[in-house]
């Protein structure tokens, strides 16, 4: 009797656990904030993506990882598979070019506390965040694109 008792408890506190509070469709997002470097997709590669997201030290969404079907790896990958809409929710993409405010990548960056943060523990710093914004709001061009 007590196992199945003690059993019954790792469950409910397992389930408890596993709560999660969708992200809302939109934030409010401050475009005039100063992103640490120009807000191209290169950069935004280079400087946060990668290294935040896709590394070795953080594979949530490196090629080994793929995490939500979204890979950093290298970034042609990366490109297209932020164009194509969310894993778990597939009527939202995860960049709405030109509307960083309801784009999910930007909502889950952006919300710096939220149980769907992105990336999870330690949130993007705010100038990164912001070229990120930017970035997306500007049109989110693709690799190799100058700066608009």
């Amino acid at each position: 009797m007590r196992s199945a008792v003690v059993v019954i408890v790792l469950v409910v506190a397992a389930v408890a656990a596993c709560t999660h509070t969708p992200p809302p469709a939109c934030i409010t997002v401050d475009l005039t904030c100063a992103p640490g470097y120009v807000p191209t997709f290169d950069n935004v590669y280079v400087n946060t993506l990668a290294p935040s997201c896709g590394s070795t030290n953080n594979s949530c969404h490196s090629t080994a990882g793929h995490n939500g079907g979204l890979s950093f790896g290298d970034e042609t990958t990366a490109y297209n598979d932020l164009l194509l809409p969310a894993h778990l929710d597939p009527k939202r993409t995860r960049i709405d070019p030109g509307d960083a405010a309801c784009s999910l990548m930007i909502v889950r960056t952006d919300s710096p506390g939220a149980d769907y943060q992105m990336p999870p523990g330690d949130p993007l710093t705010e100038p990164a965040r912001c070229a990120l914004i930017q970035w997306v709001q500007a049109g989110a061009a693709g690799p190799g694109s100058a700066a608009q």
